[in-house]
């Protein structure tokens, strides 16, 4: 029961984790927001219930996917967090009580919350100096040229603005602006809703591109400032707004519950009166002194909640169920439905999960159906309407051959709940998919090799499987008309292809990992395998204890990799990139510094002057000790910042020394303290 437990948590790390990297990295979300939040309260509670098992790198402890593929890194002056969710008015009323229990609170501000991409302005004396994305909260991607070409944010401030001020907002594309401009693309280049289209103009190598879309912005709080005058949330916004900020429309300050629980339904009814999406509605405590006694925890404000609307539901009918082969064999059946309209977009197919949901739910084709969509992602079934049937509905029958290749499906063990295609090595889904995924920015980043360039490889017989793909030359491309121009010639397609896959060759250790498409595998445990093992046959030859005892793998992924590196073919296809010139061990970087801390354990809480937050750990390696998540009996010392978490007092409760910033850099250089 114990490894159940511990399984299932390690599982649901990991989902959790690829579906931030799918939203906040890629903007190509999967699942529902409703479901993610769901599978994020269900690690919460077992991480309640189980603390012993509790990951150092949990995504509850985290604001956001924390991950970045382009532009510098920075780090925000002040933190910048997320918000907990409530849904519903008796969780809402729980929230209430929990903060009234500490401070007595006569106003709170309410605004809706723009769906968009997490913005931070930094403003020195007044002038637009630098711009980050949110990224893992700590530190964002610099995106200040691209910023700057938005009309509704001011390159300097008016009136007589501080110093220094940190403006916190959303970056999103206005819902008229947004259909304009996706209707005028092709079919095939159309964002999938507002949300989307802003991330992907923000994250734009060339400003002229972002220039060319009409972005806009709104105003939701500050971080770090200095000579700023202002009591409460609404001298905040009336601050801005005198500087030329943009500020919501949408906002009102109130001071009884049931005026707010009013203003969060009149948008529930009116969200789409909007000129921008909104996912929920935002409520904080309005006082600013209040909102400094009532503090953090380790991701969100306990002064602040976002009131989450449920998603959206509309009826069709069903047409059919057909299934689809993903890169790892799984078969997942999914509806054809009659067109309708969603959460601002048409909809034609929508995820059913797999064959004990459809059984589940009752589901028979021909039936009207209800399904959901949050926003931005394929929608759902959720049920059938068993009084609008007619008697003509046929039920639907799971294929037992996978439909790419006729290979018998079957359940890989016991647990798997998704039947899967086994012929992993040549079935045309499997390979596509792995192709594909290759390119795709989770992976190698590959330009063109998109999923019609899969296809032409495949079906012109150019490669056989994924371990060609790197020795690819003009002459093969040659052979398929996707490559040509109309006179016959080599397409710059081609030649972009044949440079990509060259750039790809020196992507990192972790980058191949996740592209090697071992299941279970996604950027986060790939990042921990790559540096702590350094090379792909050190991660080959290690056993499945060995590989779990990785934080940030475990047992679940170290199984996966196991019986992965224990197929031939897939050793193949490895040997095939490392003769293309693909790298496969992480760069040795000369380690000089004196081992200071050799056998040592320290735990860092708060923030540190002369460290950077993600630095800190990788000094503490370089001096010979170990950075460690959690403070134990074992532990030498715990380094103490501004802001300590509740580490500091598990230290004094204890007995583990406490050092001080000062005191750290003494040990650092080998003096006694």
């Amino acid at each position: 029961m114990t490894e159940q437990i511990r399984a299932k948590m390690a599982t649901l790390v990991e989902t959790i984790k690829e579906h931030q990297f799918l939203y906040y990295v890629l903007d190509k979300p999967t699942i529902a927001d409703a479901d993610f939040d769901a599978l994020l309260k269900e690690l919460e509670k077992l991480e309640a219930k189980y603390p012993q098992y509790k990951s150092s790198d949990s995504p509850t402890l985290k604001v956001g996917g924390g991950f970045s593929t382009q532009f510098e890194q920075r780090d925000h002056l002040h933190k910048m967090m997320s918000l907990d969710n409530v849904f519903g008015a008796e969780e809402l009323s729980t929230w209430f009580d929990r903060v009234e229990r500490s401070e007595s609170v006569s106003e709170w501000l309410c605004e809706v919350k723009v769906d968009g991409l997490a913005i931070n302005l930094l403003y020195e004396n007044g002038v637009l100096t630098q711009a980050l994305t949110r990224g893992n909260g700590t530190t964002g991607e610099e995106v200040t040229l691209n910023i700057r070409t938005i009309s509704a944010i001011p390159h300097k401030l008016k009136g007589t603005p501080p110093p220094l001020l940190e403006v916190r907002g959303e970056v999103y594309f206005p819902l008229k602006a947004f259909h304009d401009f996706n209707n005028a693309l092709d079919e095939e280049d159309r964002f999938a809703n507002p949300r989307n289209a802003a991330a992907g103009s923000l994250r734009q190598k060339d400003p002229r591109i972002t220039a060319s879309r009409p972005l806009s912005m709104v105003v939701h709080g500050v971080g770090a400032y200095e000579g700023l005058d202002v009591k409460s949330q609404s001298d905040v916004y009336k601050a801005m707004a005198g500087f030329g900020l943009p500020i919501s429309k949408n906002f009102k300050v109130v001071k009884k519950h049931e005026d707010v629980q009013a203003f969060i339904d009149h948008f529930g009814e009116h969200r789409h009166d909007l000129e921008h999406e909104i996912d929920g509605a935002v409520v904080k405590v309005n006082n600013l002194a209040l909102q400094e006694s009532l503090g953090f925890t380790s991701r969100a404000p306990k002064w602040a909640i976002a009131y989450k609307y449920p998603p959206e539901e509309v009826e069709t009918q069903l047409l059919d169920i057909r299934v689809s082969v993903g890169r790892t064999g799984r078969v997942t059946p999914f509806a054809v439905m009659e067109p309708v309209t969603v959460a601002g977009s048409t909809v034609t197919h929508a995820t059913l999960h797999n064959e004990e949901e459809v059984a589940r739910k009752g589901i028979l084709i021909g039936d009207t159906i209800v399904i959901r969509k949050a926003g931005d992602v394929i929608p759902e079934v959720l049920k059938a309407i068993e009084s609008k049937r007619t008697g003509k509905e046929v039920r639907w029958v799971m294929p037992t051959t996978c439909p790419d290749c006729g290979t018998p499906l079957k359940r890989m063990n016991e647990a798997d709940v998704d039947l899967r295609c086994p012929n992993a090595r040549s079935c045309p889904a499997q390979l596509r998919e792995r192709i594909y995924y290759i390119g795709s920015r989770a992976a190698l980043d590959i330009d063109v090799l998109g999923y019609e360039a899969a296809s032409a490889l495949l079906d012109a017989g150019i490669i056989d499987d994924e371990g060609d793909l790197f020795a690819l030359t003009a002459e093969q491309l040659s052979r398929s008309p996707f490559f040509l121009k109309k006179d016959g010639s080599l397409g710059k397609s081609a030649e972009k292809l044949l440079t990509a896959i060259e750039e790809a060759k020196t992507k990192p250790l972790w980058r191949v990992l996740v592209a090697l498409s071992i299941r279970h595998v996604g950027p986060t445990a790939a990042a921990a395998l790559a540096s702590k093992l350094r090379s792909i046959d050190a991660i080959k030859s290690s056993s499945a204890d060995q590989l779990s005892a990785i934080e940030g793998v475990g047992p679940v992924i170290a199984d996966a990799i196991v019986e992965w590196f224990a197929i031939d073919w897939h050793s193949a296809v490895i040997e095939k990139w490392r003769a293309a010139g693909v790298r496969f061990d992480e760069e040795v970087v000369a380690n000089d510094a004196p081992q200071t801390l050799e056998g040592l354990t320290l735990v860092v809480t708060g923030s540190l002057v002369g460290f950077k937050r993600d630095e800190i750990s990788e000094v503490i390696s370089k001096h010979g000790g170990k950075a460690a998540s959690s403070v134990s009996k074992k532990t030498d010392y715990v380094v103490v910042g501004d802001a300590p978490g509740s580490k500091a007092a598990k230290a004094a409760e204890l007995g583990v020394r406490i050092l001080n910033e000062e005191e750290f850099v003494k040990l650092l250089a080998g003096e006694k303290i």
